[in-house]
């Protein structure tokens, strides 16, 4: 390997490689999920009595959760997050997976909230 001279410079790697393919789920969200299982409640118009139900994982922007039942997308709902019993707007963001554990409903917040969860995320990855 020739040494470089004065007027040469290094090649730099590129913080993040061209892609050449559309960019995975990963690399699309917004924000860092986190493993979280904690207890909330649903609140829906129209609904008589609140439905319990724990996270999959959370996020800034909002969470997978595990219910009995799956609610459709597009249904605007009230997250209440029972130990703090902070409450925060959202709705169902595409339709609800079955799992093992009941139906895992993605829910999106209505506006980011960072603090509802009581968690610290990490740092977005580019």
């Amino acid at each position: 390997m020739k040494p470089l001279t004065p007027t040469q410079k290094l090649p730099v790697p590129s913080a993040r490689p061209a892609l050449n393919r559309p960019p995975t789920a990963e690399e699309r969200r917004r924000a860092q999920r986190v493993l979280l299982r904690i207890s909330v409640r649903i609140h829906v118009a129209g609904k008589p009595a609140p439905i319990d139900a724990f996270t999959h994982t959370v996020s800034a922007s909002g969470a997978m959760i595990i219910m009995r039942e799956p609610l459709a997308e597009g249904t605007k709902l009230t997250i209440e997050n029972v130990k703090t019993q902070a409450k925060v707007e959202a709705r169902v963001a595409r339709p609800p997976q079955s799992s093992s554990e009941g139906s895992l409903v993605p829910v999106e917040f209505a506006t980011p909230s960072p603090i509802f969860w009581n968690v610290f995320f990490p740092p977005a990855i580019n």
